[in-house]
């Protein structure tokens, strides 16, 4: 029996990073020299993202207050250790999943209490009891629901999660999945004239999603039933996406090959999934960079909108590693023209480099397709195009 996703809910933090502020921010700092100047410029400039959001308030204001990140008089980006970093994320990470679990609760229409499993996904903080202890706390679980963390897994952890989701529905078909994943991403930004860092200050964000996972279809609201799934390791890039634990934070390697190890590989690791496929209607694909969204284009030979809410969510919420491919399947589950049976396949990269993959078919009752249809004319009307403005919910910053 498949499983299938009940509901989808997201949350970032409330402070938000305009990309260019962030761009002047790293531009200012102390002995930048002209080539790393360009590089930054380069970096930020071509990036396709507008805004990020972070907990660290003080990188999104000028603020008074003393902070291990920047300092107050100067701006200087400081460079805290890695234990100070993990404070932050064992302070602000809990909140983020919290919100974020409560938003696919109430989107699925499900009771806290019908929990039975919690699959957590993270990988920019540690801390024991982690994530998935604190969501049974927070959220009012029953004391016996079953846990489980993916630690360290990276941009991909959506799809392993949602996989060992499926797995426990198929062994328990009474069983109902909440699966959180949540990144910390900003706590590990650093000032450096290494290109590679740059790109990674560039680029990652904050920011938690939830899937609520469940045997049974709803009955009145749209799902995305799981059909199946694939990994896959590319011939090379062992060396070229690594994420290490360093005396100064988590140390992200995002050389430039990246880009060009997925356009060469990608249709052949996607091979297994899109044998099973047929026909594709959309495509979920988690936006590592511009780069690697225009070389996967280029690869499936894609029409140029096929990326559409991939392009959308990277502008507006940046990479937030784990949680970012969740932003993308809910505005799919959410948009109002969604059809019974529509099919998409999912994609994210993680280091190494794994190719993880999803294949997932919409399931809409005649009912729910009826509502559906009704609210979106009433919301833009008849002839307007629908546009999928779906704002997470902000988790404030302490």
């Amino acid at each position: 029996m498949p499983a299938h996703i009940l509901g989808i809910g997201t949350a970032v933090p409330t402070p938000v990073l305009p990309q260019t502020a962030v761009r002047d921010l790293f531009l200012a700092q102390p002995g930048v020299e002209r080539l790393t100047a360009r590089l930054i410029g380069a970096a930020f400039d071509q990036s396709a993202i507008d805004t990020r959001h972070t907990v660290l308030a003080e990188l999104a204001e000028h603020s008074a207050e003393p902070s291990a990140f920047l300092d107050a008089d100067t701006r200087q980006v400081l460079s805290p250790l890695t234990g100070t970093r993990n404070d932050v994320y064992r302070r602000e990470a809990p909140p983020l999943f919290e919100r974020a679990a409560r938003d696919a609760l109430a989107r699925a229409d499900v009771e806290a209490s019908a929990i039975t499993h919690v699959v957590t996904a993270s990988c920019t903080g540690f801390y024991a009891p982690g994530p998935d202890y604190r969501l049974v706390r927070d959220l009012g679980l029953r004391t016996t629901v079953e846990r489980d963390h993916l630690g360290f897994v990276g941009c991909a952890a959506a799809f392993p999660a949602l996989r060992q989701a499926a797995r426990i529905c198929a062994a328990d078909p009474n069983a109902v999945v909440l699966v959180v994943c949540g990144e910390i991403c900003s706590i590990h930004l650093r000032a450096s004239a290494d290109p590679e860092q740059i790109v990674a200050s560039a680029v990652f964000a904050d920011g938690a999603a939830a899937a609520v996972v469940s045997a049974q279809p709803s009955l009145d609201a749209p799902s995305l039933e799981l059909e199946g799934f694939a990994t896959a390791l590319t011939s090379e890039g062992e060396d070229d996406m690594r994420w290490i634990i360093g005396d100064d934070g988590f140390e992200m390697t995002l050389t430039a090959e990246v880009p060009r190890i997925v356009g060469r590989e990608v249709r052949d690791a996607l091979a297994p999934i899109l044998s099973r496929s047929g026909h594709v209607d959309r495509w979920l694909v988690h936006p590592g960079g511009r780069r690697i969204l225009d070389r996967f284009e280029a690869a499936l030979e894609l029409p140029a909108d096929a990326l559409e809410l991939s392009r959308d969510v990277l502008r507006r919420f940046g990479n937030m590693s784990s949680a970012t491919v969740l932003f993308i399947m809910a505005r799919m589950l959410e948009d109002p023209a969604l059809a019974d049976g529509s099919r998409a396949i999912g994609v994210a990269f993680g280091p190494g480099l794994t190719v993880e993959s999803a294949l997932l078919t919409a399931r809409v009752p005649a009912a729910a397709g009826v509502e559906t249809a009704a609210a979106g004319v009433d919301a833009v009307g008849a002839d307007d195009p629908v546009e999928l403005e779906r704002e997470p919910e902000p988790v404030a910053v302490r």
